[in-house]
């Protein structure tokens, strides 16, 4: 597919063509990028807007994970340097979502690492989310690991509108990062997410000895999942961990693939995550090459970039930072609708 030929399906897909598994996509992998990154920014502006979603998240828990991820230096499989330290108190987690609602983000994430939280741990995540609904304005999200119907009918109760989940990487590749869970394990829990009524976050990270192929694959099965966010990692291998030889991406790598997904999943929005510092200006060009989103503040895997610095760099690309929960009611509902297709 030549360059005029990746425009036009970029136009195609603004005019409401979906790409579908039974195509050949193998043609992104060689595409002209530049072409590629245009026409995903093409499809960017018109079907989602010059709004860049922006949230935060803070480790709840960390460390001490029973799961076996390779990536990860919170798992007990690993020899890691990272923070261990038990749930943090219900001030500490407040005053942060308040300090991040000042700082003019969209929504805040209570990250607990795990196969999921204690019993006593969730009454606790339940009452600060309790808290934070009641006198702040930010949009509240939850990263728990796997949780039941009940569990998830409670969150959305105490205010959590949206629920992180990640499914990694393709089904064929999941087995060779992970094997304490599977990878139906992750996509029943975000089905049980969705019939509750919460939006989901789900994505990956690249970088893991996985090839082209798995990651289309990834993209494809988080459009037919209906995810709306989609946070894209790129591997900072750690010191540890079962990854840690694994080389680093390029930043071409990283675009393409952002470009890719972007096509895949038109009206989502594609969310930079971890690995941002692997990119120049902390993946300003990203943002030019389909990406509508990012997590930003004090990150675990990223570095480099803060709140203040992010909307600094938004607002220089012409981009709208102006949180959704300082938007008239109809106008959020209009954008969470197209974010779902």
């Amino acid at each position: 597919m030549n360059d005029m030929d990746v425009l036009k399906l970029a136009d195609e897909i603004i005019a409401g063509r979906r790409l579908c598994r039974e195509e050949d996509l193998s043609f992104f992998i060689e595409a002209d990028l530049d072409a590629l990154k245009k026409g995903a920014d093409r499809i960017r502006s018109v079907l989602c807007g010059n709004k860049v979603d922006l949230c935060t998240i803070i480790s709840g828990r960390s460390g001490r994970c029973s799961e076996n991820c390779k990536f990860c230096a919170q798992s007990a499989f690993h020899h890691t340097d990272c923070a261990v330290y038990g749930l943090l108190s219900s001030d500490e987690i407040f005053e942060q979502a308040k300090a991040d609602q000042e700082a003019g983000v969209d929504r805040f994430s209570i990250v607990d690492s795990g196969h999921g939280p204690s019993p006593e741990d969730f009454e606790k995540i339940l009452c600060v989310l309790e808290r934070m609904r009641d006198e702040l304005d930010i949009e509240l999200c939850c990263s728990l690991g796997f949780l039941t119907e009940e569990q998830f009918h409670r969150l959305h109760l105490a205010g959590v509108t949206a629920i992180h989940c990640n499914i990694e990487t393709s089904r064929r590749f999941f087995p060779e990062i992970c094997t304490t869970h599977g990878f139906d394990d992750k996509t029943a829990n975000i089905r049980r997410a969705q019939a509750e009524g919460l939006a989901v976050c789900s994505g990956g990270i690249i970088g893991m000895g996985e090839d082209w192929d798995d990651r289309i694959d990834m993209a494809m099965t988080l459009k037919e999942l209906g995810i709306g966010s989609i946070p894209i990692n790129s591997l900072m291998p750690v010191k540890g961990t079962a990854l840690q030889d694994r080389p680093r991406l390029t930043e071409d790598e990283i675009l393409r693939t952002v470009a890719i997904f972007r096509y895949i999943n038109p009206t989502a929005d594609i969310r930079l995550a971890g690995g941002r510092a692997l990119m120049s200006d902390n993946g300003k060009e990203a943002f030019s090459s389909g990406a509508s989103a990012s997590i930003t503040g004090n990150m675990l895997t990223t570095s480099g970039s803060t709140i203040k610095s992010d909307i600094a760099m938004l607002k220089a690309l012409g981009r709208d930072t102006t949180p959704d929960w300082k938007r008239p009611e109809e106008e959020r509902w209009k954008r969470r609708r197209g974010a779902n297709g």
